[in-house]
């Protein structure tokens, strides 16, 4: 397991340098940054209430021309700000899903099918695609960056360090 998790961080940690993260850091920022590195607008949105009856809790939806981050509005703002982390974890790591996710028709209204090149939605964390965009806004989130962002004196820095959670060197 740890061999999986230090493969994880490899294949995550040198799109870290690339994101020139915020300090101090915010969610908004972040994705004002992306949305200007990318060149297309980036809109985060509240995800519709019946999406939890799929067990949908993010979903990033990416069209012709912008790209979409939806995430569950009925929870903690930490754990929205790691949703949308997550998803922007697959949209750095060129993450793809066809657009026949399990979702249940008219949840987005009158999008149309044809506009959304990409959907993923975030339901499980079995498959390779969900790990890596987890370990991803993991490492973001704990600051694993070098920016001096995440170090022992924050809530996650502390956290990070009970659970024994080790960095790349440390393995």
């Amino acid at each position: 397991m740890t061999y999986r998790i230090a493969r994880l961080r490899r294949r995550c940690r040198p799109l870290l340098g690339q994101l020139n993260l915020p300090h101090p850091f915010s969610i908004e920022t972040l994705c004002a940054h992306l949305s200007a590195h990318r060149r297309r607008p980036l809109h985060l949105h509240r995800l519709p209430g019946q999406a939890a009856v799929a067990g949908v809790c993010g979903l990033w939806i990416a069209t012709d021309t912008d790209d979409h981050i939806f995430y569950e509005q009925r929870t903690a703002r930490s754990h929205q700000e790691h949703i949308v982390l997550h998803e922007i974890g697959h949209m750095l790591l060129d993450h793809n899903a066809t657009a026949d996710s399990g979702l249940p028709g008219g949840l987005f209204g009158d999008l149309s099918p044809r506009l959304v090149r990409r959907m993923l939605s975030r339901a499980n964390y079995s498959t390779r695609q969900e790990q890596e965009a987890e370990m991803l806004a993991t490492l973001i989130r704990t600051g694993e960056t070098g920016t001096g962002w995440g170090q022992p004196s924050d809530a996650y820095g502390k956290l990070h360090a009970a659970l024994g959670v080790r960095t790349e060197h440390d393995l």
